[in-house]
């Protein structure tokens, strides 16, 4: 990794609260900041031709603008700048984010309940690239993110206990360890079809199943405690469906953590249903992690 954190731009409301958590982020982790701002000839016609000169110039007042706000604000950052124009945005943010730390992107919300409106350029590059994506989105239509890196809630990890995880906790952990906040890792479950009706035969059968699964993810976790003894590690197994457990452990979080399987398909990446469902419903920043 370079110790760099790259952000894309596209003049909304929802990048600048993108890029003011990315420059809090960049604090916390003493790294360089990338402004990122990528064209699309594509979007503007049927044909693939240049931009008319106001819009080049206006990309460029836009990278220029945001770095000379973001100094402002946080004079000791390290921030440069790259536009790219011809090609689609979501290859050139993965491109630029190959051998970041972390990729931070804006997106609209339109609320908890109604969610949170990832966007085309969002949902395309998420499948592009295995460094982990951020989605910031606005509070409440405002240019502000509704947290940032230095707020007192959790950071949230949802795993799969069928899944290799560690690249989620080695990134869940060192962003907790860097806010000094706990961290609440959820694994969401149910019984099997086969055994739906089992705990009313037999209510010893879920407490036994769920006694296995808390055994299982302490397990998994032990290695973490020992190598960050100072987190506050809070482990959740609970019953009902995946996503809304996470979901519910997120209210407030600093930061909620979700994985993407890394898979290289004929039709292209896909983001899990899981992910996707938090995606779209967090109101807190969310970042996808991609792992085996």
């Amino acid at each position: 990794m370079s110790n760099r954190i790259t952000v894309g731009l596209d003049g909304s409301g929802a990048d600048t609260a993108a890029a003011d958590w990315a420059a809090h982020e960049a604090e916390l982790r003493d790294a360089a900041l990338e402004l990122v701002h990528a064209e699309d000839w594509a979007q503007y016609g049927p044909f693939a031709v240049p931009l008319p000169e106001p819009r080049e110039q206006w990309a460029e007042e836009l990278l220029s603008h945001t770095r000379d706000r973001l100094l402002r604000e946080y004079g000791t950052l390290d921030i440069s700048t790259h536009g790219t124009k011809g090609l689609a945005a979501s290859k050139v943010l993965a491109s630029s984010a190959a051998d970041a730390d972390l990729l931070v992107l804006g997106s609209r919300g339109l609320g908890a309940i109604a969610g949170f409106v990832v966007g085309s350029t969002c949902s395309a590059t998420i499948p592009e690239t295995d460094t982990p994506v951020v989605l910031v989105r606005s509070a409440d239509g405002q240019d502000r993110p509704p947290g940032h890196a230095g707020d007192a809630g959790p950071v949230v990890l949802g795993v799969d206990l069928r899944s290799n995880c560690d690249r989620l906790l080695a990134f869940a952990c060192e962003e907790a360890d860097l806010r000094a906040c706990p961290l609440v890792v959820v694994h969401g479950w149910s019984l099997p079809p086969v055994l739906s009706y089992a705990p009313v035969l037999d209510p010893g059968v879920e407490k036994e199943m769920a006694d296995g699964l808390k055994t299982t993810l302490r397990e998994l976790l032990s290695p973490w405690e020992k190598k960050y003894p100072r987190l506050d590690l809070d482990a959740r197994i609970v019953i009902g469906q995946p996503a809304i457990q996470i979901l519910d452990a997120a209210s407030g979080a600093a930061l909620v953590v979700v994985g993407r399987r890394i898979r290289r398909p004929a039709l292209g990446a896909r983001i899990g249903p899981i992910t996707h469902a938090v995606m779209h419903h967090a109101t807190s920043p969310v970042a996808v992690v991609a792992h085996d």
